[in-house]
């Protein structure tokens, strides 16, 4: 592990919250946000929070925003906050449940997204994630992973 990654282990350990260059390392596509757009804006061991600027992209055929576009929102959020529990344990999370409703359709403008964790557990864990809309607050989706914490040597397939 880079000395880095340490640190910003050892800053979450503490209560610590990343913001800006921090978040660098989960950027890119480890965690689907540049196909979606999805940024980051804190990650901390109590709450994950992103946002998506929705438009045609992540339309579906009736030109609303896919079903599929906030699983993946809800997935990558619990899958970023899980994982940096299981970093305190030396270990990886997997998904093994991802139970998303759509509450309200959405065609175009930003989202706001919020992770908290319910359970945080040796083994594993249970993330509940809420989107709504920035004009009005509105709640457009909300849903909930369960991982799995595992030794990286269990991932090798």
């Amino acid at each position: 592990m880079s000395e880095k990654s340490q640190n910003l282990r050892d800053r979450l350990r503490q209560g610590g919250v990343l913001r800006g260059e921090d978040l660098d390392p989960f950027r890119g596509d480890h965690f689907g946000s540049s196909q979606l757009g999805l940024e980051l804006e804190e990650v901390s061991l109590e709450r994950v929070v992103a946002h998506l600027v929705c438009d045609e992209r992540h339309h579906q055929p009736f030109g609303i925003v896919h079903g599929g576009v906030w699983c993946a929102v809800v997935e990558s959020l619990a899958s970023i906050g899980a994982s940096m529990h299981a970093a305190q344990l030396d270990k990886q999370v997997v998904g093994v449940n991802n139970s998303t409703d759509f509450l309200r359709a959405h065609r175009t403008g930003r989202v706001d997204a919020v992770a908290h964790p319910v359970h945080v557990g040796r083994s594993q864990q249970l993330w509940h994630v809420v989107c709504s809309r920035e004009q009005d607050g509105k709640t457009v989706a909300r849903g909930q992973v369960r991982l799995q914490n595992v030794d990286a040597a269990q991932l090798g397939g």
